[in-house]
């Protein structure tokens, strides 16, 4: 195995890590426990933008609109999802989390920030810059794996 490959396996594992615990930690706000993991990518993503249409959500989560869509319809039919149509252009569905939705999914989001900050807290100072000068890094890389509108069609 060369460097790269190492490097790889030793990132998948580290983020498997830190996400599985910090699941355990955080647990799953009572909405999203009984969904599908792309049911849950999908109400976190209309939580980060709200109004979101289903194309711009599908293509955020690099899946084919059709998906999403029916994703959508099994969320709102749940409660969890509020779909209107847009007001410029009446084609077009805007989705919004529904209120009580809203309120437990953020409540989740803030256990785990805390959790996290806990955690940053009990690092040296020297290890929290090193993940801060990471990050941009790691953002390129996200950008570099998400699929694209072809390799999501071909996954789907």
């Amino acid at each position: 195995m060369n460097t790269t490959d190492v490097l790889a396996e030793e990132l998948l594992a580290a983020i498997g890590l830190v996400r599985r615990h910090l699941r355990r930690s955080a647990g799953r706000p009572s909405p999203l426990s009984a969904l599908t993991s792309s049911q849950a990518e999908l109400v976190r993503t209309v939580r980060r933008n709200p109004g979101i249409s289903v194309a711009e959500a599908a293509a955020e989560l690099g899946l084919v609109a059709n998906t999403v869509s029916t994703l959508v319809g099994q969320l709102t039919e749940r409660g969890l999802l509020r779909r209107a149509p847009d007001e410029s252009d009446r084609r077009v569905a805007r989705l919004t989390l529904t209120e009580p939705a809203r309120e437990q999914v953020e409540a989740w989001r803030d256990r785990r920030t805390a959790l996290v900050t806990q955690a940053l807290d009990g690092l040296e100072r020297d290890e929290r810059e090193a993940l801060r000068a990471a990050l941009p890094v790691l953002g390129v890389l996200a950008e570099r794996l998400h699929p694209s509108i072809e390799q999501s069609k071909e996954r789907v």
